[in-house]
Formats: C-alpha cells, structure tokens, sequence
C-alpha cells in the first residue's frame, strides 16, 4: 500500500512515497482503511526533529475511514464500522494503518469521513483547551492566534457560542475576514505591528483572560501582554518557533499570570476521556455551532506539497490528504 515516509529530520524534501505491506492486526488493535488523513503542525515537528522520531518514520496522526479487520479481543469495533482518530500515534500517512481500539472512536450518524479527519485532533485540542485547560465562560475576552487556521477557527467559533469576545490574530486580510465569519468579534493583523496595544484597546484597557497561543516564538511576549490580571497564556503550538524561556517574575510584573504549554495527549489518557473529547466536538458540528472549514486537500502522494504549502502559511482551516 501507498504510504508517505519521512527518511530523515528536515524539510519537506525528506518526505518520500513508499510501498509498505498492509499490516495484520494483533491483539487489541483494528486495520482502518482510510478515506480521509489529517494534516497538522505536528506533523512538521517530527518531520523537522524539533519532537523526536525514529527514522524513517511514516508521519501523521489523524484519519478516518473504515474497520478493515480487528485483533483478537477488539470489543469497541466491528468490521465494517466507521471510525476515526485523532491522537492514535504516528503512521496515518498511508492507505491504511493499525490502531490501538482505545485510541479511535466511532464517527456518528451526520459525521462523514472528511469531517472526522479535519475535525479530530484540532477539535478534540479546541475542546481540551476551552473546556478544561482554562474554561470559559459568557463574557470572557478571549485572544485566540492565527485564528484562520484549524485549530483557530474551531476555538472562536466554540468560544463565540458560549458568549465569549473573541479577538483573533490573522496574518492577511483574507484571513481576517474567515475569522470574521467563524467567530471572531475583532481581528487583529499580528504581522502589521504590535498587537498587545490592540488588544488592550479593544477591551477598554482590561486585558483578556485567557490567551491561547499556538504560534510560540513570535507571539509570546505580545500574549503575556496582553492578558488581565491573573489572566493566563495557553502556549500549545510552535508555528513560528518554541516559544522563549520566561522568568517568574514577568509573570508576576504582568498581574500575577499564570502561564501553561499543554498537550491533547495529557487530556485524553483513557478510552472514556477520548470519547468525551470527540463526542463533545462531534455535538458541537452536528448543533451547527461549529462549522468544519476544509481549505484545502491533497491527494496523500503529495504530502510534500501540502507540507509546504502548511508551513508556508498559505493554508486556511483543515487540509486533507486523500488516500
């Protein structure tokens, strides 16, 4: 079967298509053939070695599609089920793959494939981070960064329809304006100056109260300043970069902050916290709170192209490969 290979840390270049047998499941895992795979930033830090990998390693982590065979002793699956992944380790760069049974999730009625692939692992990280990472509630002001992006557009839209002020960060003028439309109240364009004047501007001088922040380097000091007193800064991404050292005592001049860097793997240990993280994304698209922004897709030999089209900014919401 077609699957895209990493043969060493570095760029884009190093992803290379290979043929690899299809795999037999053993004990407690299932074959999912899948339909749809999901690209994220994640993908990049282990293709670049910023987060180690063996290598050559098969990249990704998100997919959808269907039970092909199950392992002995598989009892959330059954052949023939639709199913998904967010968080189900690396390898989902391929046709198909194997899976751990507490690591995937039934996609239900009104949740196809693509959906599931764009949504999972950006969807179960909006949910961890807004709901129990630093809940808020109607009222809050919110900044959330690259707001055009996956993860970014799922936040303001669940933010907006908890009756948040959600400001969002954009890097172009068309981006500004899908923020706008998924949730934003205000867009700020970070690449044209300050933004934490902005911001404060915005909330009468207040600050917001909590920041979530997956672009890292670039955007760290600007975030801690603009948070309220005893606001929080949510750092979950390296976009641009690990995001710098910080003294406890910036934290302290800055309003007794509070800072963490988080990750979705910590909130979904078990088989129950996975299903309460997708079911509850899963709620928010089919109540139409949430809409699934697919801005592009690739076919899956053409990883390196959607790698550097990622990496270049010049993606918007969710981009697929498709197998």
């Amino acid at each position: 079967m077609l699957a895209i290979q990493a043969a060493r840390a570095g760029g884009p270049e190093v992803l290379e298509v290979v043929d690899i047998p299809v795999p037999t499941p053993g004990p407690g895992q299932i074959l999912l053939r899948q339909e749809a795979i999901g690209l994220n930033f994640i993908d990049t830090y282990f293709r670049s070695g910023l987060y180690p990998a063996k290598f050559p390693v098969v990249l990704g982590q998100e997919g959808a599609g269907v039970v092909e065979a199950i392992g002995e002793g598989v009892t959330r699956f059954q052949v023939g089920d639709r199913a998904g992944f967010g968080l189900g380790g690396m390898g989902s760069y391929a046709e198909a793959l194997l899976l751990r049974e507490d690591k995937a999730v039934k996609l239900p009625d009104g949740i196809d494939a693509r959906t599931a692939a764009a949504a999972l692992l950006k969807g179960m990280t909006a949910e961890f981070l807004i709901r129990r990472c630093f809940p808020i509630a109607a009222g809050d002001a919110v900044l959330i960064h690259a707001a055009a992006g996956g993860v970014g557009l799922i936040l303001s839209q669940w933010a907006h329809s908890l009756g948040a002020l959600v400001i969002g960060t954009t890097s172009s003028d068309a981006k500004a304006a899908l923020a706008k439309a998924n949730g934003c109240d205000h867009v700020i364009r970070y690449d044209q100056g300050d933004f934490a004047p902005q911001v404060r501007e915005l909330t009468d001088g207040a600050g917001v109260r909590v920041v979530y922040d997956g672009v890292g380097k670039t955007t760290l000091e600007g975030s801690l300043s603009s948070l309220a007193r005893r606001g929080m800064l949510v750092t979950f991404g390296n976009a641009s970069g690990p995001a710098p050292a910080v003294e406890p005592l910036r934290l302290s001049r800055g309003g007794s902050l509070f800072l963490t860097r988080p990750t979705l793997a910590d909130y979904v240990t078990t088989a129950e916290e996975l299903d309460d993280s997708a079911g509850a994304v899963f709620a928010q698209i089919l109540s139409g709170a949430v809409k699934i922004e697919i801005g592009a897709e690739f076919a899956l030999k053409d990883a390196r192209a959607a790698h550097e089209a990622l990496e270049a900014r010049q993606t918007t919401g969710s981009t697929l490969l498709i197998p």
